[in-house]
């Protein structure tokens, strides 16, 4: 399974990362949603590059203009909330894009264990389309597990694309062992080595979807 990792290549693109981390820049709010945005829109570029393409003619005021245009049928499905701004960095590029939304949250049983609940998803039908899944945090990968399931109801795509800002390693091997390997790619902007005992990625950058949108109660 092909796994981009864009830390170990030079782009503006660690800029936003760097900011999203920093917690003197993290919490000005609408910095922080739209640098996530910013990521994605870099991301969604790049992932162009794997779709399948044909040449299309068009028509300008003058003539015929044969281009190379993407023939994918995209659909980009994001987890709540944390995902919003990640999905519309998506969106902004893929902007003929069918879209689902899976709602995931951790119900925990103590301060240290928890399982993962599926409350929502509305979706369209994703037989052989191009599936985009998108979480801006992969921890464990088991949110990004069972939205997969999830999504799985609709359909089964003809490739997927999983799309993250930040990754643990440990998330990474599970999504590896999860996800089919001739057709998947994982997208990550970061793979962090470890999680703490309380299942954050470390370094990381905290609660996503809290520095996106306000602390829950």
């Amino acid at each position: 399974m092909k796994v981009v990792d864009f830390s170990k290549t030079n782009s503006i693109l660690n800029q936003y990362v760097s900011e999203i981390r920093n917690v003197e820049v993290q919490n000005d709010r609408l910095r922080f949603r739209r640098n996530i945005e910013r990521i994605g829109e870099i991301m969604a570029y790049e992932m162009s590059k794997e779709f399948t393409y044909s040449v299309k003619n068009i028509r300008t005021p003058l003539g015929i203009a044969p281009v190379s245009t993407p023939d994918n049928q995209l659909v980009i499905s994001t987890i709540l909330r944390a995902g919003l701004p990640f999905h519309q960095g998506f969106l902004s590029y893929f902007d003929g894009a069918e879209n689902a939304f899976v709602s995931a949250y951790r119900k925990y049983k103590d301060t240290l264990k928890f399982d993962i609940h599926i409350e929502y998803i509305a979706s369209p039908r994703i037989d052989d389309k191009t599936l985009i899944i998108t979480d801006p945090m992969l921890a464990t990968g088991s949110s990004m597990e069972l939205s997969y399931q999830a999504m799985l109801t609709k359909g089964h795509p003809a490739e997927i694309h999983v799309a993250s800002i930040i990754a643990s390693q440990q998330a990474i091997e599970h999504i590896k062992n999860i996800f089919p390997e001739d057709k998947t790619i994982i997208w990550c902007a970061a793979i962090d080595p470890e999680i703490n005992e309380h299942s954050y990625i470390v370094p990381g950058l905290g609660d996503a979807g809290d520095l996106a949108y306000g602390e829950k109660e």
